[in-house]
């Protein structure tokens, strides 16, 4: 019984997902707890840009050439974070008519950053779709 619940113990910390789990459930109490769910998404979400650009140089320093999806990647996340900014400002406006939700300088950013994200999604595909790596 005791080596079963050791064994048991041993395969979860050597499971990722279970990490995954507690470390998601921690930001999330710590999230709700603190009333700061937007900052510390925004910030995730930072630290997963940084996460692709530094595997960009250094896919570049042992293969020396760039994976242009690992940057349309980047881009992609940070387009993202924009507009997940644009839109929590979006929340504290009010419109009382249709004209004014296009007069308003944010619902034109969201817009504009929505462009931009089927844009890069559409550029990822491309890039996927005509990699090198795909014919190898």
């Amino acid at each position: 019984m005791f080596n079963n619940c050791v064994l048991q113990l041993k395969s979860m910390f050597e499971s990722r997902f279970y990490i995954e789990i507690v470390v998601a459930i921690t930001l999330f109490v710590y999230a709700m707890v603190s009333d700061s769910m937007v900052d510390i998404i925004i910030s995730l979400l930072y630290f997963i840009i940084l996460l692709e650009i530094v595997r960009a140089v250094l896919g570049f320093i042992r293969e020396q050439r760039i994976k242009i999806g690992i940057l349309i990647d980047a881009f992609i996340i940070l387009a993202l974070r924009e507009f997940i900014v644009n839109v929590v400002k979006i929340n504290n406006e009010s419109f009382n008519s249709f004209d004014q939700l296009f007069s308003s300088s944010t619902n034109f950013h969201v817009l504009v950053f929505s462009g931009v994200l089927v844009f890069l999604f559409f550029l990822r595909w491309l890039a996927r779709f005509t990699s090198p790596d795909k014919h190898k």
